[in-house]
């Protein structure tokens, strides 16, 4: 299978493949000369797209990329995060100007290169003001280390906050918004979606799979799945909890419509998310050549009214079954004193 029809990144013209190749398991989770096997085989069936983050192996997924594309840079839209906390110093993380020309450098020599074509803030940072970030990184495309700018996982009100700042101050507005969004993780078409499709601002999203929940091996009656993720935060993935439930019956059910449609569940999945006009490009993290063939398969589907409106009665559009799966941590709801009275101080 190859990727054959591109997609236009929001308002920067820029044409990208609809899938965009995850590399948080580079270093991490999958060895180096698998990763590269990965990388090659992707950029060689269409896809043109890497996205990566500084604190993916801490450095190690910037390092891998760097050797896979060596010779084929330039056919590559090279995307790179900042704001996780590298090495033990907590002074090498968040969203300062101070962090972020550091951190620029570093990216850009672990990737060998001489740009990077997307630079995203990975979260936001409630200790550094926003204004400060957007001044940090449109000076950054200035100087050509950059060529567009985004954010990851903001708020609704983040985002048009970042764009009535850059119009009063004179400033490049981000380009893009990166988020986690799926069948059963629909919170974006809430407020973000509308958002930046008013700002022209294009979506890379995360998770169609739900972190494995889509996957097909969640099931009423099956057993319990095992992943790395579900070792590292089992409250998300035990199927025995109340709180996961509602979940796994929801997973169970939009598992038995693709059927019903001659679908898997990850094509059911995965042409959801590529479905949303205000989606640009859908990030993927597949571990093997079969998880990547199943992928492009998927790109390929296209879900019709009715089988949208089958998802719609299953999850409602707008929701989220746990606060965790949107991928924020609001700091409006932790600590619990910020939502309780003072007798509870």
């Amino acid at each position: 299978m190859t990727v054959k029809a591109h997609r236009v990144l929001g308002r920067t013209g820029v044409l990208i493949s609809p899938l965009t190749l995850g590399a948080m398991n580079f270093g991490r989770w999958q060895e180096e000369s698998e990763s590269i096997r990965i990388i090659h085989a992707a950029l060689d069936a269409g896809v043109s797209a890497i996205d990566t983050a500084d604190v993916y192996g801490q450095g190690a997924s910037e390092e891998i990329i760097a050797k896979a594309i060596k010779d084929r840079r330039d056919d590559v839209f090279l995307a790179t995060k900042f704001h996780g906390q590298i090495g033990d110093d907590p002074r090498h993380a968040g969203n300062s100007r101070r962090w972020i020309t550091q951190a620029v450098e570093h990216s850009l020599r672990r990737l060998g290169t001489d740009r990077i074509d997307l630079y995203q803030a990975h979260r936001p940072d409630p200790h550094t003001d926003l204004l400060e970030t957007l001044q940090a990184l449109d000076d950054l495309i200035r100087q050509g280390k950059i060529l567009y700018y985004g954010t990851s996982v903001f708020p609704a009100h983040q985002l048009v906050e970042a764009h009535w700042l850059a119009e009063t101050h004179g400033l490049v507005a981000p380009h893009t918004e990166q988020l986690p969004y799926s069948l059963l993780v629909r919170t974006a078409e809430r407020e973000v979606f509308p958002v930046v499709q008013r700002y022209g601002v294009g979506v890379l999203s995360y998770g169609p799979l739900a972190a494995g929940w889509l996957s097909g091996r969640y099931r009423i009656g099956g057993e319990q799945p095992e992943s790395a993720r579900a070792d590292l935060i089992p409250g998300r993935f035990d199927i025995g909890l109340e709180r996961n439930r509602r979940k796994l019956a929801a997973a169970d059910a939009l598992a038995r419509l693709a059927e019903d449609n001659g679908l898997t569940l990850i094509e059911l999945a995965v042409a959801f998310a590529l479905g949303h006009p205000a989606v640009s490009s859908v990030i993927i993290g597949p571990r093997t050549a079969e998880h990547l063939e199943a992928y492009l398969k998927a790109a390929g589907v296209e879900l019709d009214d009715d089988v949208l409106d089958r998802i719609d009665a299953i999850v409602d559009p707008g929701t989220h079954f746990l606060e965790r799966d949107t991928g924020r941590d609001t700091p409006s709801l932790q600590p619990a004193a910020l939502r309780r009275g003072k007798e509870h101080r």
